[in-house]
């Protein structure tokens, strides 16, 4: 299934330098304008749209970039410094503007010959002597700093560059997206509580309220045709094999698996109805058509999350921000909490019961009947798979007692072996500290129980979208 594609992240670029060197050192210029059309092109083969705001060197060109960028609508600023510059041809264009502002001070070359470098030289090559006078007028003026000083020629610099190019277009695509909330928290869980104005307020991420009949008004709009599809799609990604040894599994009923297909195409509608970019929903019921309704979403929310639109049950709002943050770093994100710790076997076992992200898996993803599903009301069908092999993120988002968001990330490996065969995701994760350590390590962070689980270490992402954020984020483990 393919994911839904996102734009280009929108990157202002200028380089930056010092107009009184220009008649002084007559070959300094033209390899400045070099240097930034190079690094233009590698911004542009990391899949960035740039607007180029050319060569800032006096203040009057500070206010037109500054204005240019405000214009428009960018994820990211970045101002190279490419010899030396006065910080005031800086701070204006930073004032300006929403967009974060990242600052680039590369040298040229590893080494020098100490015998032979001229000044003239030095003026190109000593970029990063600018970054700290920068640093200071920026804290000066109350504005975020944030920085890369490296090599130019070192593949972990240009790492670090994407790193920040990515961790901008996902809060970009925060303050953009449009979450739904439908039905009710699961009762009683008041970790997961949260309200709509903080989400709002902090990240940028409008809540639209959505009711049960919302969904069930979608189901009398369903066709036939529909259905048909839907069902070939899911026979096409599941299998489903006999009952598991749990006594509440069962093969899976084609007259609830038809069901669910039904529910799956409503979910569609409501998704595309509403321009939704994610899902937290959870609805109890108890003897009526909302209780079969809301338990047969498991198959329909799976397939949105793997389609990039993450669903997470227990109308968790929080994991599914996390959920949204890891698929926008092409990492997935499927919705977990911490099952079991495994001391013989040195790892940690993570799951859910509900939706997940079948698009990160290693195999075919199952589906099973449930005869029950614990803890809830009703039954139905259920999926079963594990996060492929290999390493890992676990990012949380909780809240502390002032209301702040915080975000909580251990990096890991997703390792080989057998799963439960009880009708929930559920993945084999080793750290680097013992699973007793880990556990004690993230509850202390005071962290909510549930979490979204994503491929790849992502963690160099998700510190630099905490500080374009300003949130605190706790790693627990790299």
């Amino acid at each position: 299934m393919e994911r839904n594609k996102r734009p280009k992240p929108r990157v202002g670029y200028f380089g930056s330098g010092l107009a009184a060197y220009w008649p002084q050192f007559p070959s300094l210029k033209p390899a400045v304008l070099a240097a930034m059309e190079r690094h233009i092109a590698k911004l542009r083969e990391m899949g960035c749209e740039v607007v180029s705001g050319g060569l800032v060197d006096c203040a009057e060109r500070a206010n037109e970039v500054g204005d240019l960028f405000a214009r428009e609508r960018l994820d990211l600023i970045i101002g190279e410094i490419l010899t030396y510059t006065a910080s005031h041809v800086l701070v204006p264009i930073a004032q300006r503007n929403i967009a974060p502002y990242l600052t680039l001070a590369l040298q040229m070359v590893p080494t020098v010959d100490y015998e032979r470098m001229t000044t003239e030289d030095m003026t190109l090559i000593g970029a990063a002597m600018t970054a700290p006078e920068v640093a200071c007028a920026f804290e000066r003026c109350a504005l975020p700093f944030h920085c890369v000083v490296g090599g130019d020629f070192e593949e972990r610099t240009w790492t670090r560059v994407k790193e920040w190019i990515e961790a901008a277009a996902v809060k970009r695509a925060l303050m953009d997206s449009r979450l739904g909330y439908l039905g009710h928290y699961y009762p009683g869980m008041l970790d997961m509580y949260t309200d709509f104005t903080m989400h709002q307020g902090q990240l940028g991420t409008h809540i639209e309220i959505l009711e049960m009949c919302d969904l069930q008004y979608r189901m009398g709009l369903v066709t036939e045709a529909e259905i048909e599809r839907k069902l070939a799609e899911i026979y096409e990604t599941f299998i489903m094999p006999p009952p598991g040894y749990d006594r509440i599994t069962e093969k899976v009923n084609p007259e609830e698996l038809r069901y669910a297909a039904h529910v799956a195409c409503a979910e569609d509608r409501l998704v595309a109805d509403f321009a939704l970019d994610g899902l937290a929903y959870y609805y109890r019921g108890w003897n009526n058509e909302y209780e079969r309704l809301a338990a047969s979403m498991i198959v329909g929310n799976s397939l949105l999350t793997a389609r990039g639109i993450p669903c997470a049950g227990e109308a968790d709002l929080k994991t599914c921000v996390a959920m949204f943050i890891l698929e926008h770093f092409g990492a997935g994100g499927s919705f977990c909490e911490l099952y079991l710790l495994d001391f013989e076997g040195g790892f940690v076992v993570a799951g859910h019961d509900g939706p997940g992200h079948v698009g990160i898996g290693d195999k075919k993803p199952i589906l099973r009947g449930m005869k029950l599903f614990h803890g809830k009301a009703g039954r139905g069908i259920s999926v079963e798979f594990n996060v492929k092999n290999g390493p890992v993120t676990m990012l949380g988002v909780t809240q502390d007692r002032h209301g702040k968001l915080k975000l909580i990330a251990a990096q890991g490996e997703s390792i080989p072996g057998p799963i439960l065969e009880i009708g929930n995701t559920n993945t084999r994760v080793r750290f680097s500290m013992p699973p007793g350590e880990f556990g004690q390590a993230w509850a202390e962070t005071g962290s909510t129980h549930h979490f979204a689980l994503g491929v790849g270490h992502q963690l160099g992402k998700i510190e630099k979208l905490a500080k374009l954020l300003n949130l605190e984020l706790v790693v627990v483990c790299r």
